[in-house]
C-alpha cells in the first residue's frame, strides 16, 4: 500500500515539475530585449499583423529613432497594439512602457468615431492584463484633446512615440497642443519620433492632400513651433506607388480597405500608404 501511496506521489510530484518547466519554456520564448527582428517576427503576434512588417518597417524604423532597452518610452494612441507588441517586451526587463490610451466611453460619447476607437482602446488594455508574460507592466493614460491632455510628468520620458496619428490631431485642431504637451513630458536630448501618412507636394510651399494625408513639410513647422529641432527624416516607409488620389482617401488602402470589394485588388497590390518617418529632438538645454 505505501509503494502505490509512494508512486502515486512520485507521479504527481514529476507532473508539478512538467508543469513548471513548461511554464517556463512558455516564458523563455520570448526572444532578449535587445532582439528587435524576433519580437517582430514573434509568433505572439498575429499573421496578419506579422504580414504588416513589410510595409510598417519595424525593426528598421525603432532603430532609426534610437530606441534601447533601457529606456522609458510613452505610445501615443497605439489603437490595436501594432507596435505595443514589440515595444512592451522590448523595454519591460530594463527600460518602461507607457500608453497614452483614447479615453474610456462613460456613455456620454456622441462621436461614432470616438466610440470606436475607445472599444479598440478598451479592447488592447484588457489584451496587455490578460497576457503580462509578454507584455509586462504597461502604465496607462487617457488621452483625448483638449479635454484630457494628460501624457504624463513633466521631462519623464526619453522617447514619445506617434505612429499614424498626426493627421487626426490636426482633422481636430490640436496638432500644435499635442506637441507641446509631448514636448513638456520629453527628457531634454530626448526623441519625438513620427510616423505619418505623406501627402503629394506640388511645389516647395504647397501640397494635395486627400483625407487621412498631411504635408511633411507642415509637420516639421508645426514641431519645429512646439520647440523641437528636425534630427533626421527616413524613407523607410516610403512607397512610390501610392498616388494618394483614392475617392476616401488614406482609408482606401490596406488595411483599412474603405471602398470594400470595389477595385480591391488594385489597393492591395498598392500595399499600404506613403509615409514620412520624422526624428525630432528636444535641445538637452530645455
Amino acid at each position: 500500500m505505501l509503494t502505490i501511496i509512494n508512486r502515486i506521489k512520485c507521479n504527481l510530484n514529476l507532473i508539478v515539475v512538467s508543469a513548471a518547466l513548461c511554464s517556463a519554456a512558455a516564458v523563455a520564448e520570448i526572444p532578449a530585449a535587445a532582439d528587435l527582428t524576433a519580437l517582430a517576427q514573434h509568433s505572439f503576434r498575429s499573421a496578419e499583423d506579422r504580414a504588416r512588417n513589410q510595409y510598417r518597417h519595424p525593426v528598421e524604423t525603432l532603430s532609426f529613432f534610437g530606441i534601447k532597452p533601457t529606456m522609458s518610452v510613452l505610445e501615443i494612441w497605439p489603437a490595436r497594439g501594432w507596435y505595443t507588441e514589440i515595444l512592451a517586451p522590448y523595454l519591460k526587463d530594463q527600460g518602461k512602457l507607457s500608453i497614452a490610451n483614447f479615453r474610456v466611453d462613460d456613455g456620454t460619447m456622441q462621436d461614432d468615431r470616438k466610440i470606436f476607437w475607445s472599444r479598440i482602446s478598451e479592447k488592447l488594455s484588457q489584451r496587455i492584463l490578460k497576457h503580462k508574460e509578454h507584455f509586462g507592466q504597461v502604465q496607462q493614460t487617457e488621452f483625448d484633446p483638449p479635454a484630457y491632455m494628460y501624457l504624463g510628468s513633466s521631462r519623464q520620458y526619453d522617447m514619445v512615440l506617434s505612429f499614424r496619428n498626426a493627421h487626426i490631431w490636426n482633422e481636430q485642431g490640436y496638432l500644435l497642443d499635442v506637441f507641446r504637451a509631448v514636448f513638456d513630458v520629453l527628457k531634454p536630448g530626448g526623441v519625438f519620433g513620427i510616423v505619418e501618412h505623406r501627402a503629394s507636394r506640388v511645389s516647395e510651399i504647397s501640397s494635395s492632400a486627400v483625407e487621412g494625408y498631411l504635408d511633411e513639410s507642415y509637420i516639421i513647422a508645426v514641431a519645429e513651433q512646439a520647440g523641437f529641432t528636425l534630427q533626421a527624416k527616413s524613407e523607410i516607409n516610403a512607397n512610390p506607388k501610392d498616388t494618394k488620389d483614392y475617392p476616401k482617401g488614406v482609408y482606401a488602402l490596406p488595411p483599412t480597405l474603405a471602398m470594400g470589394t470595389v477595385d480591391r485588388e488594385k489597393y492591395l497590390a498598392i500595399g499600404e500608404s506613403d509615409r514620412m518617418t520624422l526624428k525630432f529632438v528636444k535641445a538637452a538645454s530645455q
